[in-house]
């Protein structure tokens, strides 16, 4: 890359990114850098660039830089950062007041990375915010706002309830939908029968019009993933020795942590009958949050596993073999620095 860009050139379109960045999400970690500005390195060499890149705006003033009560490191945009992007043709606003009251933002930065990962894939992603932003950009005064994607049902003894579901993150793929649900604890019943509800509905229509083709859900615990796949079990166990009829699902398991969501289509005959026939719906994946990749240590103390990015099939998910792997990202820095933050 040093051959055909310039390092000026190069820092210039590092920082625009990370500040673009940083003021889409409000809050990020070096990591964020690490996928958004260099994922088609090994993960080594994009944490090194991703500090060393940080190190440059913090001592410039263009980020600040927080500790969680987690022990979370995290950056918010300054309002240098908002003059710098402006001088550059980009609207901004300083999060940095936010982003010191936040005490624990875990949820909403893992979220945040995943979408970040589905963009280096070269997905359209969008956090849960972003998300309502969209489905509401029509909406007119007076009206009342979409508060979900998806509509279910769930039942728990005698009592139905109706629930307006919404994810922590979604992606736009060429046959549908891929909802994302960060678990960072054990979920209750009501929670858990979300679950059941969200993934008998893989194949659905969502409310922005797309299918619903994937459900991946990202658990920070061994613990939690396990709960997760007994739900899918317990499902599996209830539905697969019925015959598969309209709005019924089979859940059949292709390894550890990843099941095929059968259902039943209609299907018109030449006379103008109709039959069922069994269709692959989509995908359920259950897999482990890399919690430890924000650990990592360069220097020879790193006890953390370097395991679970791009050049591996782990992000932003553990894709199906029917589905063929995933492409490897190339360097978003290669592109023109007017494009750089387009959609």
């Amino acid at each position: 890359m040093a051959a055909t860009i310039s390092s000026t050139q190069l820092q210039h379109g590092i920082w625009l990114r990370t500040l673009l960045m940083a003021n889409r999400f409000r809050v990020i970690r070096t990591i964020d850098v690490a996928v958004c500005c260099f994922p088609e390195r090994g993960f080594k060499a994009a944490l090194t660039a991703a500090q060393r890149a940080m190190r440059g705006m913090v001592k410039a003033n263009l980020l600040r830089r927080y500790r969680t009560d987690r022990f979370q490191t995290v950056y918010g945009l300054t309002q240098k950062g908002v003059d710098w992007l402006d001088e550059h043709g980009h609207d901004a606003a300083s999060s940095v007041r936010r982003v010191s009251d936040m005490t624990n933002p875990e949820h909403r930065l893992w979220a945040q990375f995943w979408v970040l990962a589905c963009e280096a894939r070269g997905l359209e992603a969008l956090t849960e915010q972003e998300l309502l932003q969209a489905l509401n950009k029509d909406t007119k005064e007076g009206q009342p706002a979409v508060q979900g994607l998806l509509t279910v049902t769930t039942t728990r003894g005698k009592r139905a309830s109706t629930l307006q579901l919404r994810p922590d993150a979604v992606a736009h793929e060429q046959n549908g939908t891929t909802w994302l649900e960060v678990d960072r604890s054990k979920r209750g019943s009501d929670r858990e029968a979300s679950l059941a509800a969200l993934v008998s509905s893989v194949g659905r229509v969502l409310k922005d019009g797309s299918a619903l083709r994937r459900v991946v859900i990202l658990c920070k615990t061994e613990r939690i993933r396990k709960r997760a796949i007994a739900v899918l079990n317990g499902l599996a166990e209830a539905n697969n020795s019925e015959v598969l009829i309209a709005g019924r699902r089979h859940f059949r398991e292709l390894e550890p942590g990843s099941y095929a969501v059968w259902s039943a289509q209609e299907s018109k005959l030449r006379d103008g009958r109709t039959r069922l026939v069994d269709t692959l719906a989509g995908h359920v994946i259950v897999q482990l949050l890399p919690i430890w990749l924000p650990k990592v240590r360069i220097d020879a103390s790193n006890t953390h596993s370097l395991a679970g990015w791009f050049g591996e099939n782990y992000l932003p998910y553990r894709r199906p073999e029917s589905q063929g792997p995933w492409a490897m990202p190339v360097s978003p820095l290669l592109r023109p620095l007017k494009d750089v933050g387009a959609k």
